[in-house]
């Protein structure tokens, strides 16, 4: 399937690129230099308190064909001073596509998003977390895929055919935000015995209906999200986890709704599959905006979501959580946003995680971003208490060309 993806993407940009008809290009992206510092000792003497890094995300567009056709490739790549599973290339984008009057077709490597909440997104399953770039799953690898969208009265049809499946990503050894075991990812166990290479299969609905949006979408194949099992050299037990990737089918409901000042929020899936445990899961809230505090330019909005997850606190850390936030726009020149938040276990109350996010514009074509996360948690049955010990600062400075 990899090499008829492969022919078909070399085809089809050569069928609509006529010889006589000159190609428009654009060149962009940015590189960056990020410093990380954990305020607490290692779990690990072979991991570090300190961590550097440099990386770059360049951009080439084409287009031609009156731009009915065009070219993306995005790729993306980190040199890591502490971590080798850190230093990694991956092609986000590399795409071609083909627009009609009510239709597209991409074909070729890209990102996609479903889901509209802020602190948690379940519906977002098409593309695999890249969890050393962000452990809150923000981040993601590119997918190899062939996507045909369609657009009716009755709304947009997205249906996609995935035929090649990535690993999820893990800090290595050195590396921090792993928690006390080490991920072997070079050995990972599939329900299926077409391993990587099992084609799965997503659609995704959507609508608007005045101020309320509405998307329906599901999945079936190999799940992004893995289980652990443990790593066993002649049937002993080495220390380290292997990560499972079972088959599953996953349905999912997305609803958004704008009433003036408020957003309100929702998303809920319902997942099965022969070798899990079936469980639904949902998340919801509402963001309100408060324009122009105190006659200023500032804006403020307030973010209150609660998340919860039929499966236990020992395999998802969002299984009954409530998390408030606040967003502060200052709308200045330089785009200056902070937004500073709190996640709290309903369930286990001394779990909890505090995070500050912020970026300004320097200059014309630079950034600057702080990270900070803090956690808190000691019962060994919350699975978020195996980041104790991982609080951490994050500078980057980020420049765009």
């Amino acid at each position: 399937m990899k090499k008829i993806v492969n022919t078909l993407f070399a085809f089809a940009s050569l069928n609509y690129l006529p010889i006589s008809q000159a190609v428009e290009y654009e060149y962009l992206g940015s590189i960056g230099a990020q410093a990380r510092y954990f305020t607490q000792e290692t779990q690990d003497p072979e991991q570090t308190e300190q961590q550097f890094s440099l990386y770059a995300e360049p951009e080439v567009y084409f287009q031609w064909n009156d731009g009915n056709d065009s070219l993306t490739f995005k790729p993306f790549a980190r040199l890591d001073s502490a971590d080798d599973e850190r230093t990694h290339f991956d092609i986000r984008e590399l795409f071609w596509l083909h627009v009609q009057d009510d239709w597209e077709l991409r074909v070729g490597i890209n990102k996609v998003f479903w889901g509209v909440t802020e602190t948690l997104h379940l519906v977002d399953i098409v593309n695999q977390t890249d969890a050393i770039e962000a452990f809150d799953g923000e981040e993601k690898l590119g997918q190899p895929m062939v996507q045909f969208s369609m657009y009716k009265d009755w709304g947009y049809l997205d249906l996609f055919i995935l035929p090649y499946f990535r690993e999820r990503t893990y800090a290595g050894r050195e590396g921090r935000l792993r928690g006390p075991f080490l991920i072997d990812t070079d050995n990972p166990v599939y329900e299926s015995d077409k391993e990587e290479r099992h084609i799965d299969f997503a659609a995704n609905w959507r609508n608007s209906y005045d101020f309320l949006d509405v998307s329906l979408n599901v999945f079936k194949g190999t799940s992004r999200e893995p289980n652990f099992i443990p790593k066993l050299v002649n049937g002993v037990p080495t220390g380290e986890i292997v990560p499972f990737y079972p088959q599953i089918t996953q349905f999912g409901a997305v609803m958004q709704y704008v009433s003036e000042a408020w957003l309100w929020k929702m998303e809920a899936i319902n997942r099965t599959g022969d070798l899990i445990d079936d469980f639904n899961a949902l998340v919801g809230g509402f963001e309100y905006t408060m324009v122009g505090i105190n006659d200023s330019s500032t804006d403020l909005g307030w973010v209150v979501e609660y998340a919860y997850d039929e499966r236990d606190a020992s395999q998802v850390a969002t299984q009954n959580d409530l998390s408030v936030a606040a967003r502060i726009a200052l709308n200045d020149i330089d785009s200056t946003e902070v937004l500073i938040g709190l996640s709290h276990d309903l369930e286990f109350t001394d779990s909890r995680a505090m995070f500050i996010e912020a970026n300004t514009r320097v200059g014309k074509s630079s950034k600057l971003i702080l990270d900070m996360w803090l956690f808190n948690g000691d019962d060994p049955q919350d699975i978020s208490s195996q980041f104790k010990n991982e609080d951490f600062i994050q500078v980057s400075y980020e420049w765009y060309f």
